[in-house]
């Protein structure tokens, strides 16, 4: 092929690819706006929940990330950990708040780049109150007022104002009075350099930064995390205690069938994790709850009776079940509403009690089932049937004999070298003590160690 056609052939194509590339352009050239929503209590949910949001700009390849605001805060831990996720975060965060970003919302919207308002809003009040709405002590008042002041100098605020929102104490001339903690207007908000601008929608803010062409995106949790959060739900966690009450039992019951102990991990799996995931279980709680078990396991198939090894591990088991559903710091439940508790004690004591009662009940239907009938012996061999499960030709009373194993209470002697079942009177003898028999009972004699 001459030059002269290859030329044409050549602008020929770009001719024909223009308009697609242009278009592409257009399409990449577009900015990608994410919004998610801080609405509801500053908890680990909301932890949770920002921190997805922020992963998943990150996937979309967001260029701002919007935060519409209406909160009246709440656990300052969490508050925490979302603003120091959005200081640490690359792209620009502007906060839109709606109406209220009280306390530690008013900590998470200084940690933002812009902080934009909508006619009638405020941010401010951050004291740090207790679960009755008392102010909490000073170490906590201590913590808030200096991340709202390092919060403050790191995206360019007044820091002196940002601690102002905490104590009352502190006296800003023209801005706060002696006794009173700064909760700002929007206009108010405008003037002190709280707040960037007046807006009434998203739109206002994208206008406001020069963003016309633009693919604004909710961030909302996937089918996944829903179902998480469904069991949060302290009458759900009371029915899966139940089941893991009720599957530990039955398996001790009838070891080896599997069903039940298979329910009871399920349901162990599908307590614990959600709780886990929304960081309101801690690692500890977890393993005191293990420790419960093996202490009640201990009691069971170690030591006879039930003594301070199985009294210890139910309150460690019931304990830790609670604590889960807590957002308690090492037991300090300071900011820890007392609704909150009275759920958690609630939804446990109804499992447990729903527990004894499928024990009890279940137990009896299981007896009566076709599927135990297929695999216990049903029929009787009565005493007037000439039936006896008694080999003894003569009186064993007043005999004496050696334990060959120890009682515990029950065990083995040996009388006139040959071994009988005995037991005792509910003490622990020893092996190798003289015993004498001092009842007989079926195919069993009842022993007690003859003193010197």
């Amino acid at each position: 092929m001459s030059l002269y056609y290859k030329t044409n052939f050549s602008l020929l194509a770009l001719c024909l690819l223009l308009p697609f590339t242009i278009l592409h352009a257009q399409d990449s050239a577009q900015t990608v706006v994410m919004k998610m929503e801080i609405k509801s209590d500053i908890d680990p949910r909301m932890n949770r929940y920002v921190d997805l949001a922020l992963k998943h700009a990150d996937e979309i390849e967001a260029d701002y990330i919007i935060i519409e605001m209406d909160t009246y805060g709440g656990a300052v831990n969490d508050a925490d950990d979302i603003r120091t996720a959005i200081l640490n975060y690359p792209k620009p965060v502007f906060v839109y708040i709606n109406k209220d970003a009280a306390s530690a919302g008013a900590l998470i919207s200084i940690a933002c780049d812009k902080i934009y308002m909508a006619p009638g809003a405020s941010i401010g009040a951050a004291t740090v109150v207790n679960a009755e709405g008392q102010a909490a002590p000073d170490k906590y008042q201590s913590y808030m007022r200096s991340i709202m002041r390092s919060t403050a100098e790191a995206t360019g605020r007044d820091p002196k104002i940002a601690e102002a929102m905490v104590d009352e104490n502190l006296e800003i001339d023209s801005i706060s009075p002696k006794g009173q903690v700064i909760t700002f207007s929007t206009s108010e908000a405008m003037k002190y350099g709280y707040c960037d601008m007046k807006v009434s929608s998203i739109e206002d803010i994208l206008e406001a930064n020069e963003i016309s062409d633009y693919d604004l995106q909710t961030f909302e949790l996937d089918s996944t995390e829903k179902i998480i959060s469904i069991f949060l739900n302290p009458f759900i966690s009371g029915i899966l205690i139940l089941v893991i009450i009720g599957g530990i039992y039955f398996e001790l019951q009838t070891p080896g069938v599997g069903f039940p102990i298979l329910a009871a991990f399920i349901a162990l799996l599908l307590y614990f994790t959600p709780y886990y995931l929304h960081g309101l279980a801690d690692n500890w709680e977890i393993i005191v709850f293990f420790i419960g078990v093996a202490l009640i396991l201990v009691e069971v198939f170690v030591i006879p009776g039930f003594g301070v090894a199985g009294i210890s591990g139910l309150i460690l088991t019931l304990g830790s079940l609670i604590l889960v559903m807590l957002n308690n710091n090492l037991f300090d439940f300071s900011f820890v509403p007392a609704d909150d508790i009275i759920q958690a004690v609630a939804a446990t004591g109804i499992g447990l009690m729903g527990g004894m009662a499928l024990i009890f009940y279940g137990g009896l239907k299981f007896t009566e089932s076709k599927a135990f009938k297929k695999i216990a012996l049903q029929d009787r061999f009565d005493r007037s049937q000439g039936y006896t499960s008694n080999f003894k030709t003569g009186t064993f009373i007043g005999k004496k004999g050696i334990t060959y194993s120890v009682l515990r209470p029950s065990g083995k002697i040996l009388i006139d070298d040959e071994v009988y079942d005995a037991y005792t009177r509910g003490n622990y003898i020893d092996k190798g003590v003289e015993v004498i028999v001092v009842e007989e009972g079926g195919t069993s004699l009842k022993e007690r160690e003859i003193l010197p």
